[in-house]
């Protein structure tokens, strides 16, 4: 965080101060903002958040002594350390991030960009942070900080000397994109897809298509959106930014794209494409697997020409990512057994794609084993989803389809139906039950897709299975 004195972050909270040792209110903090007392080391700032297991007050001391010299906290906590009293430290710090996020673009050097969408978030933002730390200093989220407490604490790392603020937004629920993205007002949007992830949330696909819109109504007159064109849903968001001022760049497969991808090829060793841009065709070699990964190479690559970077170096950084992000199509295990752990998140969209991957990866001597969980926040379309998977890996002839947990059933009950024979199908309640198996079920030759969405827990199966056969 950018240095500022304790009046002016109890002015940016509207907090109130209560100073400890030789503090005035004139002391300058300039630590990292975080609400994990584990996390904080000299100078840091500790937020005392409430939480569902245990509240951040209760930690305030074990912060002073890993080296805190603030604490912003919703009651006063006797310990000898300067705290800042708000109503709310939730609020308090997206407050803040909004203050130190004007200053430092006040001087004129900060370019902020906001990504959304179902599906991608987190591997755009991993990209487009690739590209642009090699052209100045860049802050971008840790894991997925896309959230209403993770987005302002990326925010609140800003310093004096940085140019790029990249953001990703998450949202469960309508007006949070808003509240998030009107916190920097990005000079960049990115909408990446609209698709069924958290449609439980928000009462179905239409609704969080106009969650997702809320990104591009927030991007500054004059600034940016970056839209995909293969998706009608996130293409009809152009009227919202005409309306805004904002000049609209296109990525996708369609011929009207600004960047185009063409001539897509997924191989054990990566994923190739041609891309096409303003007449010019250049390759690309991804080393990440899927060919979803193209678009969210497109759509970094948009964002990147949009802040003025040259195309070719912005495709060569690209080409030296070797891990969209852990527990995303990470590649584990060996030659001999290949596991593919992509279960971090899942949604329809991202289950069938990463399926297709597994089929089209795997050689005419290799056999296909999916592991698959519960997609999590379907509420209406869970059945009918986990369902549509249950075919699609059938029809995809996965001779082995492992299905754990309850929430998942449906799949395996669809698989069954669909035709699958005999011990091809299994079901299985826990993910130790789904070890002890494979353990034993596994062999030369195989290749191994691990996914759900992060709730079922099954990454920690996908790292056993990579640890077993590595």
């Amino acid at each position: 965080m950018i240095a500022l004195s304790l009046a002016e972050i109890a002015a940016a909270t509207s907090g109130e101060v209560r100073l400890a040792g030789d503090d005035t209110l004139e002391t300058r903090v300039s630590g990292t903002v975080d609400t994990d007392s584990r996390n904080i080391a000299e100078g840091d700032v500790f937020v005392a958040k409430p939480g569902e297991v245990t509240d951040g007050h209760e930690f305030v001391g074990r912060a002073r002594e890993a080296g805190a010299v603030l604490a912003l906290v919703e009651r006063f906590v006797d310990e000898p350390i300067t705290q800042i009293l708000v109503d709310d430290v939730v609020q308090a710090i997206a407050e803040l991030a909004r203050e130190v996020v004007a200053r430092v673009r006040a001087r004129g050097r900060l370019k902020i960009v906001g990504i959304t969408g179902s599906n991608g978030k987190t591997t755009t933002k991993n990209m487009l942070r690739a590209i642009l730390s090699e052209e100045g200093e860049t802050v971008a989220p840790v894991a997925s900080y896309n959230n209403a407490v993770g987005a302002p604490l990326t925010m609140l790392r800003v310093t004096e000397t940085t140019e790029f603020l990249v953001c990703e937004f998450g949202a469960d629920a309508p007006r949070q994109i808003e509240r998030l993205a009107g916190l920097v007002t990005p000079d960049v949007g990115v909408v990446l897809m609209v698709g069924l992830s958290h449609a439980g949330g928000f009462g179905g696909i239409e609704k969080t298509a106009v969650a997702k819109r809320e990104l591009v109504e927030q991007i500054r007159p004059g600034g940016v959106a970056v839209l995909n064109a293969d998706d009608t849903r996130v293409a009809a968001m152009e009227p919202a930014a005409r309306d805004r001022g904002v000049d609209v760049r296109w990525f996708g497969t369609a011929e009207s794209a600004d960047v185009r991808a063409v001539d897509v090829a997924v191989t054990a060793s990566g994923t190739d494409s041609a891309l096409e841009v303003d007449g010019t065709r250049i390759p690309m070699h991804l080393r990440v697997l899927g060919a979803h990964h193209v678009s969210n190479a497109m759509a970094a690559l948009t964002a990147a020409i949009a802040l003025g970077v040259d195309l070719d170096a912005a495709v060569s950084r690209l080409e030296r990512i070797e891990l969209a992000e852990r527990w995303r199509m990470q590649v584990m295990g060996s030659d001999r057994v290949r596991i593919i752990n992509d279960a971090y998140n899942a949604s329809p969209d991202a289950m069938q794609a990463a399926l297709r991957t597994l089929a089209q990866i795997t050689g005419p001597d290799e056999r296909m084993v999916a592991v698959l969980g519960a997609m999590s926040e379907l509420g209406e379309h869970d059945i009918e989803e986990h369902s549509k998977i249950g075919l699609l890996a059938v029809r995809l002839r996965i001779p082995r389809i492992v299905v754990v947990g309850a929430e998942a059933r449906p799949l395996y009950l669809s698989a069954i139906a669909e035709g699958s024979w005999s011990d091809e199908a299994v079901f299985f309640e826990t993910a130790d039950e789904a070890f002890e198996y494979l353990r034993g079920e596994l062999r030369d030759g195989d290749r191994v897709l691990v996914k759900s969405s992060n709730a079922a827990g099954l990454r920690f199966l996908g790292d056993r299975l990579g640890d077993l056969f590595s």
